[in-house]
């Protein structure tokens, strides 16, 4: 077995392996950074894509999201996905790190990662606050059809506690 390491990624390059791998998502718009994860001869075997947090009310200041995950199934590749993006979450000073997953996904590389399940969601449509743009598809529809509606599983894992800050200098 060959040897995987961690790669960073551009999201052109990360958003390719989605739109080529992933069962129920399409490519994002824009993320905080990406990683992917390659064998020794240069393959890539998976990538993750980590940016804002998807739930308006979560804080984007100390909390970000792996927004995609993807491997070909090579072997370790998707807890070591998920613990190099937590480690550079951490580095970089974020507080907690979450995904989702799909409410029939067993959740092994999570655990693997050191990753906790910490709540459901409801599953269900979401739709635009009154006021915003509508998303509107070829087919005259207004309602998200790139992401699944059933329920879900949160994981997360926290990097850090909150330091108050007692000086701001501008």
């Amino acid at each position: 077995m060959s040897h995987l390491r961690i790669v960073p990624l551009e999201l052109k390059e990360a958003n390719a392996i989605v739109s080529r791998w992933h069962r129920h998502h399409v490519p994002v718009v824009g993320h905080r950074f990406s990683v992917g994860v390659c064998d020794e001869s240069g393959v890539l075997h998976g990538a993750a894509i980590v940016g804002r947090p998807v739930a308006r009310m979560t804080d984007a200041k100390t909390t970000v999201e792996v927004t995609r995950l993807v491997t070909d199934g090579t072997k370790h590749a998707c807890s070591m996905l998920y613990a190099a993006a937590a480690r550079a979450c951490a580095a970089m000073g974020y507080l907690r790190i979450q995904t989702f997953i799909l409410d029939y996904e067993p959740g092994t590389s999570l655990l693997a990662a050191g990753w906790m399940h910490d709540g459901d969601s409801a599953g269900g449509a979401w739709e635009h606050t009154a006021g915003r743009q509508r998303l509107l598809f070829h087919d005259g529809a207004t309602r998200r059809r790139d992401q699944p509606t059933c329920p879900k599983q949160r994981w997360s894992k926290q990097l850090g506690r909150a330091l108050p800050v007692t000086k701001v200098v501008v």
